[in-house]
């Protein structure tokens, strides 16, 4: 890890340079490197912010997947605009990225469900994301029922209430941490000419 960060040492396209400390990430082992803070705004204002897994990543962007009816995914159709945070605390990096999410194809979707663990595929079912439980054994008992209307050996339908978004980013910054609070930060921004970057102030 460089004890510093130039404009040179990242590649001018964003997602490029991201992919570059992804696979960096990846490479020293940390446990999860594609956990990212999520954070949305509800319609009144208040912001709100959950893990998730990044699970998909392309020129177009950041692909994560839940239950339409979660709160992100109501506060994403209804306002649009996303933060995502990578922190990556151990090689003292932190990728943001923020911009508007869109849904991703249902049948980009369907295709990933099924690639998931079968228990996953009916946790996704049972699970009515967000909604408030009785107690832990309503959940349970669900996931039960459901996987004997599902046996081993018989497919898992796609639910029609769950799959991806896409963020698309607009803006991107890429943090260093450095000695003496003295912080690297560049910010890419998406202009009508592409991106351009500056260095902020820690």
């Amino acid at each position: 890890m460089a004890e510093g960060l130039d404009l040179g040492d990242l590649d001018p396209d964003p997602m490029v340079a991201f992919a570059v400390w992804f696979r960096e990430v990846a490479t020293a082992g940390l446990a999860e490197p594609n956990a990212m803070v999520v954070s949305t705004v509800g319609a009144d204002g208040t912001p709100s912010s959950r893990m998730t897994l990044l699970k998909e990543l392309d020129d177009r962007g950041f692909v994560f997947f839940t239950n339409y009816a979660s709160r992100k995914a109501v506060e994403i159709d209804s306002r649009g605009a996303v933060s995502l945070l990578f922190p990556w605390h151990a090689l003292r990096r932190q990728v943001i990225v923020t911009g508007p999410a869109v849904r991703i194809d249902p049948a980009d979707s369907a295709a990933y469900f099924r690639s998931r663990p079968r228990a996953s595929q009916i946790g996704a079912w049972a699970s009515r994301q967000s909604a408030v439980l009785g107690s832990r054994a309503e959940l349970d008992e669900r996931f039960d029922e459901l996987s004997r209307r599902w046996p081993a050996g018989t497919d898992v339908p796609v639910p029609d209430f769950w799959g991806g978004y896409r963020v698309v980013p607009r803006a991107m910054e890429f943090w260093q941490g450095r000695t003496s609070r003295l912080h690297d930060r560049l910010r890419y921004t998406r202009g009508p000419a592409g991106w351009t970057v500056d260095r902020l102030a820690p």
